[in-house]
């Protein structure tokens, strides 16, 4: 009998599910991690929601664990790199609480509006400062959403249902969802300059971290309200406290924090600043639902070896994963490399299969690779959640068949169509690895390196000695060097392996080289 051991406080439903569909499941809630390392070892299966941290070091402890549950959405607390090197499988439930989300930050939003919390506290302090608390109405005011995903689409129609107007910025957000989901898509120069409330419903990655920065912040109207119940870091709390200080932000109310439990934070005792302790999820009826459907997707997985919700592994059957597994990681880094190749909203992405690889289940290489492009922008999508999150958001995708590949036996190549144009990248599988043989319709054959430098370039000469100069200069160690081009003289790209991560400041060197068009950074 598989052993699930369940480390944080999950409903009792859960552990009933867990035990009727044959898994042995143990509560041990509140473990230190010394404790959690000791017992690790005998379970096949932990759940968790976010107190318990399975860190790289508890996941090398767990010898027999097969599965990790997150009763929830954010993953912030499970190490997926080191639980897809151990070969465990990491789940979430990413529809579970979107309603309680949505309304929290709704309410959020109200209670900044009326100024509840301080207008409670001065009252029942025997204080009866009426004109003190002047409010502002949120009919007709503008709402901007920055992310119009699940939670963001439900706050919208919240929003609207109180006739205000709602502006999106989201990449992801086509101008047919725009319309369906009743809102203006924008962008962020925009949506800056015209809400009155900014609410913020994206993931933590590298492109939003702090997408409300002292600049973005800067260019908000006076007496904006913003309200993030998402993640901690996408805004800049210490140019946020400033600009409250100085009455540039009428009000702030915040459920996420940087640094969390947040025992002190830069914006505590602002006036009409609003914390709450990340309540964004905790209702009864999301703590029931997620919690029930962790169990049900771990139960299912180790009994049978299906896989629902995984973050890091695709959904196939038993009979296909040997023949798929090399074509997922392919779709899977070729999707990366296209999304993080494209900085304008994602209209359709096609995925055209030649050769043997056009003879199999495509479905979740297709998953793979929509998963792929969309997450640099949406960290915690997974290849069960990515061809739904496409279809929520508007965006086409389609899939082509070819029976015969002109020079490889198996060519995958993904095209993403923006407002501003196509991208096309190709890969295939050469030896049992993934490699990117064709970008901007330019051959080449390179392989994936866990971090890489995109640069496009004329092909002039001098530039792959001025490029080798300024990584040996910045003490940059070069792996693989892969070029491509259309002509002597003409558009030439470079993949470059690199074994450490060059800041922004030698990124920017590398742009300002002689004939360099492009240059990025790729992580993958």
């Amino acid at each position: 009998m598989p052993r699930v051991l369940i480390a944080d406080k999950l409903s009792p439903a859960a552990v009933d599910i867990f035990r009727q569909r044959g898994v042995d499941a143990d509560v041990k809630t509140g473990l230190t991690k010394d404790e959690l390392l000791k017992i690790i070892g005998d379970y096949d299966g932990l759940a968790v929601r976010s107190a318990t941290k399975a860190d790289k070091d508890v996941i090398a402890a767990a010898r027999a664990l097969k599965v990790i549950g997150r009763a929830g959405i954010g993953v912030d607390n499970v190490d997926i790199p080191a639980a897809t090197a151990a070969g465990v499988v990491v789940m979430n439930t990413p529809f579970g609480n979107s309603i309680t989300t949505a309304e929290h930050a709704i309410a959020m939003m109200f209670a900044l509006a009326r100024q509840l919390p301080a207008a409670d506290a001065s009252t029942q302090a025997g204080k009866w400062e009426k004109n003190r608390f002047m409010g502002v109405e949120l009919y007709g005011k503008t709402l901007g959403l920055i992310g119009a995903g699940n939670i963001g689409s439900i706050v919208a129609d919240r929003a609207r249902g109180l006739k205000m107007k709602v502006a999106a910025y989201d990449p992801f957000l086509s101008p047919e969802r725009a319309v369906e989901i009743g809102v203006e898509k924008v962008e962020l120069e925009d949506l800056l300059a015209r809400a009155d409330v900014i609410t913020l419903h994206t993931p933590l990655t590298d492109k939003t971290r702090n997408i409300l920065s002292a600049e973005n912040l800067a260019k908000t109207k006076k007496g904006v309200l913003i309200v993030n119940c998402a993640r901690g870091g996408l805004v800049d709390e210490v140019a946020l406290r400033k600009l409250l200080d100085e009455g540039h932000v009428g009000g702030a109310a915040f459920d996420v924090f940087v640094e969390e439990p947040a025992k002190e934070n830069p914006l505590f005792g602002a006036e009409n600043f609003i914390a709450t302790p990340h309540l964004g999820a905790s209702t009864v009826e999301a703590q029931e639902n997620v919690a029930l459907q962790v169990a049900e997707q771990m139960s299912d997985y180790l009994l049978t070896g299906a896989v629902t919700n995984a973050l890091n592994s695709p959904s196939v059957t038993a009979e296909e994963a040997p023949r798929l597994k090399p074509f997922v990681a392919l779709a899977d880094k070729l999707g990366l490399l296209a999304g993080q190749m494209v900085d304008f909203g994602v209209k359709a992405i096609d995925i055209a299969y030649e050769g043997e690889v056009a003879k199999l289940n495509t479905r979740p290489l297709t998953a793979a690779a929509l998963a792929g492009v969309m997450r640099p922008m949406l960290a915690e999508i997974n290849m069960v959640s990515a061809p739904a999150v496409a279809k929520e958001r508007g965006i086409t995708v389609s899939e082509s068949k070819q029976d015969d590949s002109p020079i490889y036996e198996s060519l995958v190549r993904i095209t993403v169509t923006t407002e501003k144009g196509k991208r096309s990248f190709a890969g295939s599988v050469l030896a049992g690895a993934p490699r990117v043989i064709e970008v901007k319709g330019m051959d080449l054959d390179a392989p994936f390196s866990n971090t890489m430098l995109y640069v496009n370039n004329l092909d002039k000469p001098g530039f792959i000695g001025n490029l080798g100069a300024l990584l040996a200069e910045a003490n940059v160690n070069i792996a693989t060097f892969n070029l491509g081009r259309v002509a002597a003289g003409e558009d030439a790209i470079a993949m470059v392996g690199i074994d450490q991560a060059p800041n922004d400041g030698l990124v920017e060197k590398i742009r300002a080289l002689p004939h360099v068009k492009e240059a990025r950074t790729l992580r993958f």
